[in-house]
């Protein structure tokens, strides 16, 4: 099972998004499949590196544009990630640099190099803006969308799944 853990600031826009959009995504694939068991098993979770936002539910603007493509953020509540996530996951997938320099704080380094930005995926390697401060969900949407399809396609290359 590969294990990815999705982190912003808060845990309430772009983590979560890109939470459940990963999420979307696998079990997309796991149903075009129609294998038992699934070819591709994925464990998917997001945090925050900060405790401003503990305890709340996704922002209204990410679940509005996802509930648009058919997703559903219930029971989500922002929670901050730990030290002891770096041992749990396989990858820790930051939105921006500001968020892997506090990534690398909470984990004391990364040795196993575990951490990177979700646009690191791509052909153009970039930061995803932060729609709290931007106001701006589909944009941020676009960006997250084509980051986790790209590390959907690394991971089922890795697993042999191609």
């Amino acid at each position: 099972m590969i294990k990815i853990l999705f982190v912003c600031h808060g845990n309430i826009c772009r983590s979560p998004m890109a939470e459940f959009v990963f999420r979307d995504m696998v079990q997309k694939l796991k149903q075009s499949q129609k294998t038992s068991p699934p070819l591709l098993d994925v464990s998917i979770d997001s945090a925050a590196t900060s405790t401003e936002e503990i305890g709340n539910p996704v922002h209204h603007g990410t679940r509005n544009i996802l509930r648009r493509y058919g997703i559903d953020t219930s029971g989500k509540r922002a929670r901050q990630m730990t030290k002891a996530d770096y041992r749990k996951y396989d990858y820790l997938i930051g939105m921006d640099q500001w968020n892997i320099q506090n990534m690398l704080r909470i984990t004391g380094g990364d040795p196993e190099h575990k951490i990177c930005r979700l646009l690191d995926f791509t052909d153009h390697p970039r930061d995803i803006a932060d729609p709290w401060y931007t106001g701006d969900f589909e944009t941020t949407y676009a960006d997250v969308k084509e980051g986790c399809e790209t590390l959907l396609e690394k991971i089922k290359y890795q697993e042999g799944n191609t």
